[in-house]
């Protein structure tokens, strides 16, 4: 928002408050340069509604101390959902990040969408009464899915591991369900987001890269995701590494992708065809932690090949962090350090000197809070706020 905007309404207010640019009233009135009557009525505009609520005290070098403002996080409740091939994570939190419960629910990703996603808001429903809570304290809903999300729509757009699911209205199907406003988007964009908002807030541009049954990644730059025209962005499970017509075939159709070389998948069928009993990623993952050498050669290769391609990523975006994530980023260093050798190896010292690389500290939990940014960012937008207000009025 402009300085000195004296038409600023309640919704930009809000959004000073949530970003930390102003604690106090006179702050606001600072940065906008609203008249004190104006202020005062766009002030109990948001108090009465539950936004902002003010406490404690701001030293102040004249006059009386100021009231402290904040968003009330506290009060506005999100329902995270990550999907997954088998498996969904679900989750009650505030929107502070505080996570009030959490539950799983085995899917079929191969099933028709209507059907999990109805089983899903059985799901949601429960887990909001075992918390105790209605889903009339719930601002919002917030969906991860392992596929490419054209986010003007909110609808998968020609996922290969979902193809029933092209174009399924799921926000829409959702929100008949349980009344609530929902919004959709690729599961590594959300881990981005989960990992850049919650653990490295100060950094310009963040890669997130998942590996698991396959390979996905997010972007954010300047603390918000990069999707791309069609939400393909990040989608570097499906850059080709072998000659034309050599390797393995993809979900995607074609031949030789990074996903069929150096996904948790992609080992675990080397392994089978070696003779062992390995079915998953999660298979490979307790190989690499019980110390299996070709299990872990596998995996250090695996890494090696990641990093061919994010070594790329890393020369034309020059990122602050690189975060490696996804059940192939849980046993050890293994993975990441592959990661890490073979992007300083391949890449100049101008685009590494700066640069971090880790695995994920959120875990499991990247694409919940992730999930969480996600509905407040579109729900407490100022925009947002403002209709509902005029509504209310």
């Amino acid at each position: 928002m402009a300085a000195a905007s004296t038409n600023a309404s309640a919704g930009e207010i809000l959004e000073l408050v949530r970003s930390g640019r102003a604690r106090t009233r006179r702050e606001v009135q600072e940065i906008t340069g609203l008249s004190r009557s104006t202020l005062s009525l766009r002030m109990s505009q948001l108090i009465a509604a539950g936004y902002v609520r003010e406490s404690g005290q701001a030293a102040a070098a004249t006059g009386r101390p100021a009231r402290i403002l904040s968003f009330d996080e506290a009060r506005q409740l999100v329902l995270s959902v990550d999907i997954g091939a088998t498996h969904a994570n679900l989750a009650l939190l505030d929107a502070g990040s505080q996570v009030i419960m959490q539950a799983h629910a085995e899917i079929d990703i191969a099933a028709p969408p209507e059907v999990t996603l109805r089983a899903l808001s059985k799901r949601l429903t429960e887990l909001l009464g075992r918390s105790g809570r209605s889903v009339a304290s719930v601002v919002g809903i917030g969906v991860g899915i392992p596929a490419p999300v054209r986010f003007s729509t909110q609808r998968p757009n020609h996922p290969p591991l979902m193809r029933a699911w092209h174009d399924f209205p799921i926000a829409e199907t959702l929100r008949e369900h349980l009344g609530v406003p929902v919004f959709v988007d690729n599961d590594a964009n959300l881990m981005a987001m989960g990992e850049a908002r919650e653990r490295y807030p100060d950094a310009p541009s963040l890669i997130f890269v998942k590996v698991g049954t396959g390979i996905g990644a997010g972007i954010i730059l300047r603390g918000q995701p990069e999707r791309g025209i069609a939400g393909g962005a990040g989608d570097i499970g499906h850059i080709r590494i072998t000659e034309a017509g050599v390797g393995h075939l993809c979900t995607c159709g074609a031949v030789g992708c990074l996903a069929t070389e150096a996904s948790g998948g992609a080992i675990a069928r080397m392994l089978r065809e070696e003779g062992h009993d390995v079915r998953s990623a999660s298979d490979v993952n307790r190989l690499v932690n019980d110390g299996d050498v070709r299990a872990v050669e596998l995996t250090q290769r695996a890494g090696r090949l990641i990093g061919d391609v994010l070594a790329t990523s890393v020369a034309l975006l020059n990122p602050s962090v690189v975060v490696i994530g996804g059940i192939m980023a849980d046993p050890g260093d293994v993975l990441v350090e592959s990661v890490r050798d073979r992007i300083y190896e391949r890449t100049i010292p101008l685009a590494t000197r700066e640069l971090f690389v880790a695995a994920s500290s959120l875990g499991a939990d990247a694409a919940i809070q992730g999930a969480r940014h996600m509905v407040i960012d579109q729900t407490f937008s100022a925009k947002a706020v403002d209709d509902r207000l005029q509504l209310a009025s």
